[in-house]
């Protein structure tokens, strides 16, 4: 895979002072109050009681407060990936690292992304340890969320006070959500000039095996956001697929599905593949969603809405 390369024929957006990123395109948006917020939390199931400081700056500011925002990371993090989601019953889909990994290769690797990570209106990302209890976390908007113990306040405030921040009743105005325009819009950010160009799907795969993440969702549970239980739904997974002893030969096997959860139809495509493409072997899977009925393919135009057992109703392959 090539290196990914940001666009250069888009104008960074700004209001009354304000850089925005260059994923972020304002609609009916005032500027915000650059500054931070604070609110305490108490402490539950033994977790310490915490601030949380919320940063918003124009984007040209942010970078050094984040690279200070850093260094009150301990030896150790959790990396943390938040990205807009193609699942059908949910918004975002949350991304965490199965173990702690050390904070010098998280910033190597945030280092290698980070253009499009400060950049790009639908990727959050960060890390949290335990010891102590630090987050340092930067949202999709680009606000920086840094979570401490109360014991690390002072530390914090004069952190922001370097960077000529104080405290703000609020950031962006709390109405926004009940604007009658939508307040702003996302656009692509990264060149696609062919199909061997980076997409953000290719870069949340590399995040995925450097930093060890892992979709965080039950994957015997199918609910969507509300918790509201779906039971049997219309599944889509890309796979990631090499030729046994042939490391140049891969593919992506591409699934349209019926299961009951994330678990089963990993299972399926599994069994599908020892069975019916036993010439390949799963490397991993590229993307997995729950698809709405009513999106489906054409080619399932015949497939009756509820169903109740678990099915492949079709396998495709994608050598190179």
């Amino acid at each position: 895979m090539r290196e990914f390369e940001l666009r250069g024929d888009i104008t960074r957006a700004e209001i009354e002072g304000y850089k925005f990123p260059l994923g972020i395109e304002p609609v009916s948006l005032p500027a915000p109050k650059q500054g931070f917020t604070l609110e305490y939390t108490p402490g539950e199931d033994g977790d310490p009681d915490t601030y949380a400081f919320h940063v918003v700056v124009s984007h040209d500011r942010l970078k050094p407060i984040l690279e200070d925002a850093f260094e009150l990371l301990p030896e150790e993090v959790v990396p943390i990936v938040e990205i807009g989601s193609r699942d059908a019953y949910r918004a975002l889909d949350v991304y965490i690292g199965s173990e702690p990994i050390p904070t010098s290769e998280f910033l190597e690797s945030w280092r290698q992304f980070e253009a499009i990570l400060l950049e790009d209106g639908s990727i959050g990302a960060g890390g949290n340890a335990e010891e102590p209890f630090v987050e340092v976390f930067l949202d999709t908007w680009k606000g920086l969320l840094i979570n401490v113990p109360i014991g690390m306040r002072r530390e914090v405030e004069r952190l922001l006070a370097r960077h000529g921040l104080r405290e703000v009743l609020e950031t962006w105005p709390q109405d926004l959500e009940r604007s009658p325009e939508p307040p702003s819009q996302l656009r692509e950010v990264l060149v696609t000039e062919d199909d061997q160009s980076p997409d953000l799907d290719e870069i949340l795969l590399q995040l995925r095996e450097f930093w060890g993440l892992e979709l965080d969702v039950d994957p015997e549970v199918n609910v969507d956001e509300s918790g509201r239980r779906l039971g049997m739904v219309l599944w889509h997974a890309i796979v990631l697929a090499s030729r046994e002893g042939k490391q140049s030969k891969g593919a992506y096997l591409t699934f349209w599905a019926t299961a009951s959860n994330l678990s089963e139809m990993e299972r399926l495509v599994g069994d599908y593949v020892d069975a019916r493409l036993p010439e390949w072997q799963v490397d991993g899977f590229f993307s997995v969603d729950r698809v709405a009925f009513d999106e489906r393919p054409d080619e399932l135009s015949d497939l009756v809405p509820r169903r109740s057992e678990s099915e492949i109703h079709i396998a495709s392959v994608d050598e190179w």
